[in-house]
């Protein structure tokens, strides 16, 4: 770190790096998950997955990897896992043998019942009032997409 006219500024602390405030929060709200989690047996990119097929059901393996920030490579396995617990299935489209298609099971629909309530738990979690907790994640959903744009930009 340094300040405008590059002299050393105070040695930067770990509480000072916007990356890891992000980083330890989603440590944090990992372990206000985890009872939910378990009761519903599943990961939490599991659990992302499948809330993405109720927005979205019947959907390919690269739309539903783009909505989750992850590579079809790394998407694939765990919804071989889903699909052996019975909660979708995976078949090739008709029109493109190439694609794969993902559509939810009823056991996989019957989730959504189970996961009812939860948001309301995490948000009383956070101790934000109704109004913050929007409002922050609005933020962090457009630090996420400028760094995005930025790391694209960078690699052009």
């Amino acid at each position: 770190m340094a300040t405008d006219n590059d002299t050393p500024a105070k040695a930067a602390r770990m509480a000072d790096f916007m990356c890891f405030a992000i980083y330890s929060t989603n440590l944090a709200y990992s372990r206000v998950y985890k009872p939910v989690l378990d009761a519903l047996g599943l990961t939490y990119p599991q659990y992302l997955a499948i809330i993405a097929l109720w927005e979205e059901d019947d959907q390919t393996v690269k739309s539903l990897s783009e909505k989750l920030f992850l590579e079809p490579s790394t998407v694939t396995p765990m919804l071989k896992r889903l699909e052996a617990m019975g909660y979708l299935r995976r078949e090739r489209d008709k029109e493109d043998e190439r694609n794969v298609r993902i559509s939810l099971t009823d056991a996989g629909r019957a989730l959504r019942e189970k996961g009812l309530g939860f948001g309301k738990q995490t948000v009383a979690a956070s101790g934000l009032s109704p109004e913050e907790f929007p409002a922050l994640q609005k933020a962090i959903v457009r630090l996420r997409d400028n760094l995005i744009d930025a790391a694209g930009k960078a690699a052009d």
